[in-house]
């Protein structure tokens, strides 16, 4: 089965294009919260030529992050696979991602701060930390 034709993106040329995705573990196996994977990440992130990532939190089983195409008509795939590509390979990981990610387009009345402000709470939530400054597996927005 194929994927669904990709909508263009259809936002003002002067609103900037960032999407929110999250992308998880097979069988959500809590691989990732680790020191090991957490600096292939930052390392990967850093190095990504046709995007930026803004914020991201690695949580155990799956990752959040806010990332902007320097090309506004970038494909969204592009940036979730190569991250997993990378950190697979990095780690010499006997796990596997799950197919795909999530994706949102940010319309104009979201900010990525707002959404940086649900994502960051992950770890609260989960029982991990008791705040969101705690969790050590984090980049970006430092409020």
């Amino acid at each position: 089965m194929g994927h669904p034709p990709r909508i263009p993106v259809w936002l003002d040329h002067a609103q900037p294009v960032i999407y929110f995705l999250t992308f998880c573990v097979a069988e959500r196996r809590p691989v990732l919260a680790n020191d090991q994977t957490f600096a292939a990440f930052a390392d990967v992130v850093q190095k990504l030529g046709n995007w930026k990532i803004i914020a991201a939190i690695v949580m155990p089983d799956h990752v959040h992050l806010l990332a902007a195409p320097k090309n506004r008509d970038a494909r969204v795939g592009e940036v979730s696979a190569g991250i997993k590509r990378a950190i697979r390979k990095r780690v010499q990981a006997n796990w596997q991602w799950q197919a795909g990610c999530f994706d949102r387009l940010l319309r104009s009345d979201e900010s990525a701060e707002e959404k940086w402000n649900y994502i960051r709470e992950n770890p609260v939530r989960a029982g991990l930390v008791d705040h969101w400054s705690r969790w050590p597996y984090r980049v970006g927005f430092e409020l």
